[in-house]
């Protein structure tokens, strides 16, 4: 059982892994109906989860964004299956910035300064404030000054960290950790439709072109949350190369992560053979996953300027541009497709997209141009 805001990613993992898999998340998208044994959605999220599973065999369940925010949750439905991911108490170690900045000071890594409260906090665009429960960088603005929230604890602001934004794709096991991928971060921008600091996609970064000091950075991260955080499975870590060539961590998420399906596609490691292989669980045979491509991969997550209506015409044309973007690349070119008879809201998620290059800029000029063919797809007129 996977549950989470968005679980297709994994379930088409664990699918193809072998797992009969059922599945709850907020959107219930088609190609998640086609690849779950079982659907259901989980609103309102996060409460809905709870009963959107109810019912479902007792086996061993895990979880996928943003549910690290709710580490209640997770201890409330592990009191009823197995648990093949993080527990609450390790979440909450990684996911506290007060105890994570300890962890990464004394392992000599660099994280932003953070504060709880704006007492004192600069307003000069040098802090961010940022939701305690962030996901997807939503909700996330420049500290200007004004007036403080109305609960304490609903927000933390950081220092601002100047550089490349990169996912990191960590596999943590019995105490020691690897590293299995690097992508830069696709950030706010405009082409997505996307809002200012909103995750809005991945470039993959060919393992070639690694700077070995960030590799060895992010092999002491590895070993520090395995060993002293006591975090297993497939974990990413959001960081900012600065311009010396060091990298400052501003999160951890104990969980398969959006960027690990660049990973798959782009090395063949399964990601939820590994992430479950992690806690005990052994993949059945496996269901003919796509062997890797000497390819860079790419994925945007396309974001709608205006409410849209998912109509029979518009999810036909989707559906004939994904099935010839998709015989070019040997893999699915459109996921997380909205069923038909929706009203998808303006600055919501629409499609995500996904291509191929030879090198990182080839993969992103294709991605950019399927993102604009798919945008003026949403906005035709019969």
């Amino acid at each position: 059982m996977i549950v989470g805001a968005s679980c297709r990613a994994a379930a088409a993992s664990a699918s193809a892994a072998g797992w009969d898999v059922f599945a709850a998340d907020v959107f219930d998208d088609l190609d998640l109906g086609a690849t779950a044994v079982a659907t259901r959605r989980a609103v309102p999220y996060p409460l809905g989860i709870e009963a959107a599973v109810a019912g479902w065999p007792a086996g061993p369940w895990c979880y996928t964004g943003a549910l690290e925010n709710h580490p209640d949750i997770i201890e409330r439905i592990s009191a009823t299956r197995p648990l093949a991911g993080n527990p609450a108490a390790r979440v909450r170690c990684v996911r506290e910035p007060a105890r994570l900045g300890a962890l990464l000071d004394a392992a000599g890594l660099r994280h932003p300064e953070t504060r709880l409260v704006p007492r004192g906090v600069p307003s000069d665009g040098s802090f961010l404030r940022k939701p305690v429960a962030s996901a997807g960088g939503h909700g996330i603005g420049i500290w200007s000054g004004g007036e403080p929230p109305r609960r304490d604890g609903d927000f933390i602001w950081q220092r601002r960290v100047r550089g490349e934004p990169l996912s990191v794709v960590l596999a943590l096991a019995e105490g020691a950790g690897r590293l299995l991928g690097l992508s830069r971060q696709l950030v706010g921008e405009a082409w997505c439709r996307a809002a200012p600091f909103a995750y809005c996609g991945s470039v993959a970064i060919p393992a070639a072109d690694h700077p070995p000091g960030l590799v060895d950075e992010c092999r002491r991260l590895a070993s520090l949350l395995a060993a002293e955080a006591g975090v297993a499975g497939v974990v990413g870590v959001d960081l900012v190369l600065e311009a010396d060539g060091r990298a400052s961590v501003i999160e951890v998420n104990p969980r398969p992560t959006a960027s690990a399906e660049l990973v798959e596609r782009g090395t063949g490691v399964s990601i939820m053979a590994t992430h479950l292989a992690a806690f005990g669980l052994r993949s059945p045979q496996s269901r003919g996953a796509e062997q890797c491509t000497d390819a860079v991969w790419s994925k945007a997550i396309v974001f709608l300027p205006s409410a849209t209506a998912i109509d029979g015409t518009l999810l036909d044309r989707l559906l004939d541009v994904s099935a010839a973007w998709t015989a070019a690349d040997g893999r699915p070119a459109i996921a997380d497709i909205p069923r038909p008879g929706q009203v998808l809201r303006a600055g919501g998620p629409f499609l995500t997209i996904f291509a191929r290059g030879d090198t990182p800029r080839d993969s992103e000029k294709c991605l950019r141009r399927r993102v604009a063919d798919a945008l003026s797809l949403a906005h035709r007129r019969p």
